[in-house]
């Protein structure tokens, strides 16, 4: 049912778009959107209120109110603030600018809508991007659009209109990720990569990380591993930053509408040279930086305390990302990083000697190599890193090599499935001797071609690579019992048969060019 609608209304949207590029479009979709959370989630708290007032028993009854005393009452904030839902002026309430959609002035409605929502609503302030009323959209498109996202709500139901409504945003999200190729893959980490991350680290409470969020995906499915493992979302803090301020804003929004309570910082800035949560040590840090950055070094970093295993080289931010994450856990905590594979391995520029001397430290714990084409940006292959102050399993480091897991999802594109990932996180639980339905410990086991621990000094004498191909060994093959020279025969014939039928095509395809008069 979700599932069709947000096709439907990706369809009818993206018809809408007309030529306007995916990038400024994507802000005008999702701010709508958002809008429209914040009308519904203020609409059915209005409707609940008003079952209060008429129930005998409730504190909140209101015996012999008159229509007039109901609406007055319905208008104080307190009883919004109180729930925590954000408090809507009158004339940005969703209906009145429905009303409206057909009026030549709905973008400047829109933005007006905005700005009383950002006054009003201090958390918000900054975050709502006001850009209707200059909108590129030809006459009437932005009517239409709002016609589109009037569909979704579904009921009074606040709760479940919050989650309709959170699925539809990053179901768009993704989309326009895809639609934008290079560009918006920048901002969305696919959604099988972050679940990954979140099976293997399992974070259920305490301060979850992200110090390079996008658009939040992250801190999503840290939600939703929590609520499926029978948690509170209240458990856990979410702090985050991240330097693009329409992607920052994209995140707060996303977190918003879930109704996450978040630190994104006090502006969008640079993690490295503004690092906005400088005391922070985290439970839980989950991170899909940009790879290997080149411009990211500023003199400022110069002998930075981040840096405890070595400067990271000034052409390259993968291992001040790594650094800079394991400096903010906590003894206990743990970080999971997504980063292009060149960083398991290369020892130029003083990179090898800072993995040497992270491995050395014990904080390295698991590797997985993945699949290519699981990004909407780059055909670069990447891998996972899992850091821990204090392993369960020290002076061993776990290798996982899941390059042959996955399927495609489109031409171009790969994902995991929830089996692969429970694979994954299920081999990296058992190895740390911890359960992961809650009750049984499965022992753990070398799997040739997928797992291996490995001791530290192993990976010494390989020159401190983390590649896991390196030690996993390769997968045993079924004898499958038929004799050499009967195979080679079977084959050589096979072989024989097919160069045959290669030459005939080869003398048509000469016949047919020779007819239209070119000969080779």
């Amino acid at each position: 049912m979700v599932d069709d609608i947000k096709k439907t209304l990706w369809a009818a949207a993206d018809k809408l778009r007309a030529n306007m590029d995916a990038a400024e479009y994507k802000h005008l979709v999702l701010g709508l959107i958002f809008l429209k959370y914040i009308s519904d989630t203020f609409s059915g708290r209005q409707a609940e209120l008003l079952k209060r007032f008429a129930d005998p028993v409730d504190e909140y009854h209101f015996p012999n109110a008159s229509t007039e005393d109901l609406a007055t009452e319905l208008e104080d904030r307190d009883y919004y603030t109180a729930a925590n839902i954000f408090w809507v002026p009158e004339a940005a309430r969703w209906e009145a600018l429905r009303a409206a959609a057909k009026q030549p002035d709905i973008g400047k409605r829109i933005d007006d809508a905005l700005t009383a929502i950002e006054t009003e609503n201090p958390k918000l302030k900054g975050i709502l991007d006001k850009r209707y009323g200059r909108s590129q959209l030809p006459d009437g498109k932005l009517g239409e659009l709002v016609d589109l996202i009037s569909t979704i709500g579904f009921g009074d139901d606040a709760s479940i209109a919050r989650d309709i409504l959170g699925q539809v945003y990053e179901y768009f999200l993704g989309q326009f990720a895809s639609a934008e190729g290079k560009k918006g893959g920048q901002f969305y980490t696919p959604a099988s990569i972050v679940k990954t991350l979140v099976a293997v680290l399992a974070p259920h409470k305490g301060q979850v990380y992200d110090p390079c969020c996008g658009s939040g995906g992250m801190f999503v499915q840290s939600e939703k591993f929590i609520a499926a493992h029978g948690g509170r979302m209240g458990d856990v803090s979410i702090y985050g930053q991240e330097s693009n301020p329409t992607t920052w804003r994209l995140a707060a929004m996303n977190l918003a509408i879930r109704g996450i309570d978040f630190n994104l910082g006090k502006e969008p800035a640079d993690t490295f040279t503004r690092n906005q949560h400088p005391d922070l040590r985290a439970d839980f840090i989950l991170a899909n930086p940009p790879f290997n950055i080149s411009d990211w070094w500023h003199g400022s970093l110069e002998g930075d305390p981040r840096w405890a295993y070595g400067d990271p080289p000034q052409g390259n931010a993968n291992y001040a990302w790594l650094q800079h994450m394991q400096h903010h856990l906590k003894p206990s905590g743990r970080a999971g990083i997504v980063l292009a594979n060149g960083s398991m391995s290369s020892g130029q520029n003083n990179e090898g000697v800072i993995r040497a001397a992270m491995v050395d430290a014990d904080v390295v714990e698991v590797m997985v190599a993945l699949p290519g084409q699981l990004f909407f940006n780059t055909q670069i292959p990447a891998c996972l890193w899992f850091l821990a102050k204090q392993k369960k399993r020290k002076g061993e480091v776990l290798f996982i090599d899941a390059r042959k897991l996955g399927h495609m999802v489109s031409r171009v594109q790969k994902a995991l499935s929830d089996e692969d990932i429970a694979r994954i996180a299920d081999t990296v639980a058992a190895w740390r001797g911890e359960a992961t339905d809650g009750t049984t410990v499965t022992e753990y086991q070398d799997v040739p071609g997928f797992c291996r621990s490995v001791p530290l000094a192993k990976i010494a004498q390989h020159g401190h690579v983390l590649t896991p191909g390196r030690y996993v060994g390769a997968e045993a093959v079924e004898d499958d019992d038929e004799a050499f020279a009967e195979k080679m025969e079977r084959l050589t014939t096979q072989l024989g048969e097919q160069m045959a039928k290669g030459a005939e095509l080869d003398a048509l395809i000469r016949q047919k060019l020779g007819g239209l008069g070119y000969e080779f």
